[in-house]
């Protein structure tokens, strides 16, 4: 039987946890766009709130629509062992396989970024600024989730091995804690991304093969640490909150040898790379020359009603706490 308080203080934990956390998936796309050609500069430079502020859309989404949860993750393990090589890489042959209710149950976020990829092409084509902007900002919060251990695993927030918690902690509260101290994002450029499937599939596979460290280092750890110790009092958002405590966070950062780091970099160019390559398989259209196509209001109602399922959400969160 689960004890009280660890519920209780994973119930705290994951009231603002999704994926990278509104934080990681912010400063992923906020420094995707440094690594752009001057020619994609000046659109997404001038429009870096924009981009930034709703990278997070996709997870606020997750409250008011119910078909959204599978476009974040993949739980790859169901399909047998790494590298899984029985489930087919196009959808349609992974449906007829497994059946459609099936795939979607475990995921698709292999597939999902592939088709936002193909919008976001499309969207250049178009020469459409608002959907350019809206397109990018999202992506870039699937192609992040892709990178994340725990989203290519069924134990996705270890509530099969008695660690849950450990979702929001891995993504949310070490990136908030050490991102802007002690991670270095000096970065390269965007690159063209030649085959996109394969990228895709590639970094879900390292997402893959890296979750069973995120989940044995943290037991390990945990051993280490008297609850005392391992849990603290601290205020977030006006409140006292009880999560991980820092002593407990750093230390394990440093058993993972900058994984964290590592994943949230490579988010970072993949993201840069994916706005790229859709803008050069587009043509390369004169960014400087796009109309100053304002947003719909069926676009801006959208950003109304995703922002109150959130907020709303959050409310009913504290009113159980």
């Amino acid at each position: 039987m689960k004890k009280i308080v660890l519920c209780c203080i994973c119930c705290a934990i994951s009231i603002c946890c999704f994926c990278w956390g509104f934080y990681g998936h912010q400063r992923i796309n906020y420094y995707a766009v440094f690594l752009l050609p001057p020619e994609m500069m000046v659109l997404y430079k001038p429009n870096i709130q924009f981009i930034t502020d709703h990278a997070v859309d996709p997870d606020k989404r997750r409250y008011a629509v119910a078909a959204e949860a599978p476009k974040h993750f993949i739980d790859i393990d169901f399909y047998g062992s790494y590298p899984y090589r029985q489930l087919p890489r196009k959808y349609d042959e992974a449906v007829e396989k497994y059946t459609e209710d099936t795939v979607i149950a475990r995921g698709i976020v292999p597939w999902w970024i592939q088709i936002m990829e193909q919008r976001l092409t499309s969207a250049f084509k178009e020469k459409n600024r608002a959907k350019i902007l809206k397109l990018s900002a999202e992506i870039g919060h699937y192609i992040a989730d892709s990178h994340v251990p725990l989203h290519a695993s069924s134990n996705h927030d270890g509530q099969l091995s008695n660690q849950k918690g450990i979702h929001g902690f891995w993504e949310s509260r070490i990136p908030e804690l050490l991102a802007e101290k002690e991670f270095d994002f000096m970065i390269g450029k965007a690159t063209y991304i030649d085959n996109i499937p394969n990228y895709v599939w590639q970094r879900v596979l390292e997402s893959s093969a890296a979750s069973d460290t995120v989940l044995k280092d943290e037991a390990v750890l945990t051993k280490q640490f008297p609850v005392d110790k391992k849990y603290a009092f601290e205020e977030r958002n006006g409140k006292m909150l009880r999560q991980y405590s820092s002593q407990f966070t750093i230390a394990y950062n440093k058993m993972l040898n900058g994984m964290i780091e590592r994943r949230m970099r490579l988010s970072i160019s993949s993201v840069a790379s994916f706005w790229y390559t859709a803008w050069v398989n587009a043509g390369q259209p004169d960014l400087k020359t796009l109309q100053n196509v304002a947003f719909t209001e069926e676009d801006l109602k959208e950003f109304e009603t995703l922002n109150d399922a959130w907020k709303n959400s959050v409310l009913k969160g504290r009113e159980h706490e």
